[in-house]
């Protein structure tokens, strides 16, 4: 059964994964007429939405070092010891992504910081407030990102 377009919660974005963006209480932020593209008010939206996504990291990673630390057992049986390994590399190469992204989302605010935050690195244009909100550690805007994984695909075939 389908929800009414109104009642739809307009502050959800779905993620694939723990890494991709997935604040809760996010709420998209509302231009003003004439308003400047990245202007104070902005900044401080992106900032907001930057801090809260690197905070739920963190505290996804002392989740992590407390349920390792807590459930480390010594099995007896080797599958349930093999089992118990898996699951720790698997946790561990997640944190190693959110550490990575961790530096990408302090990169992104400094870029902020220096006033170089939301233009394409590649083609110097706008990237846009949606695109950001969906990524906000984009540094390319749709079209340049497209022609990059286009050519990425080329050259790895």
């Amino acid at each position: 059964m389908a929800q009414e377009p109104s009642k739809v919660r307009q502050d959800y974005m779905p993620a694939k994964d723990k890494t991709e963006f997935a604040q809760s209480g996010f709420t998209p932020y509302k231009e003003k007429k004439g308003e400047e593209y990245m202007g104070t008010e902005m900044k401080e939206h992106f900032k907001g939405i930057l801090n809260g996504w690197k905070q739920e990291l963190m505290e996804e990673a002392d989740r992590t070092k407390v349920h390792m630390q807590t459930d480390a057992e010594n099995y007896a049986d080797p599958n349930d010891r093999a089992s118990q390994e898996e699951e720790f590399s698997l946790e561990l190469r997640t944190r190693d992504r959110e550490r990575k992204l961790i530096k990408k989302i302090e990169k992104t605010m400094e870029l902020i910081e220096n006033d170089d935050y939301g233009y394409c690195d590649a083609c110097g244009i706008e990237i846009g407030v949606r695109r950001l909100e969906a990524r906000p550690t984009a540094d390319q805007c749709i079209d340049c990102k497209t022609l990059a994984e286009i050519k990425e695909k080329q050259v790895g075939k």
